[in-house]
């Protein structure tokens, strides 16, 4: 027997998780936490320097150092090709053996 009122396959599933993130946003829009308050032994607060994908792509205000920091390598000379070369010996690739550049 096929009722015409059943969801699909993965429909409902689909449905609940629109709601839980549209939940989620609405939640942190009205009761933000610092993320100081968020820390726990388990996770550490971020002390770090930012990065560029936070800016881009997490859509973070970029601190001060950080301009400063982009704005000295706009302005520093091009390395040349045997820098590039050392650099490139140097890193090891991806599974980080320097004796296997990639």
């Amino acid at each position: 027997m096929n009722d015409s009122n059943t969801p699909k396959d993965g429909d409902f599933t689909h449905w609940v998780d629109e709601k839980a993130e549209a939940l989620k946003f609405e939640l942190g829009e009205k009761f933000p936490v610092p993320p100081t308050d968020l820390h726990s032994p388990s996770v550490h607060v971020e002390t770090g320097r930012q990065k560029l994908e936070e800016v881009l792509l997490e859509h973070e205000e970029p601190t001060a150092e950080f301009l400063e920091e982009l704005d000295a390598l706009k302005n520093a000379p091009p390395l040349s090709d045997e820098e590039l070369a050392r650099q490139a010996l140097e890193a090891g690739g991806g599974d980080g053996d320097a004796a296997t550049p990639e």
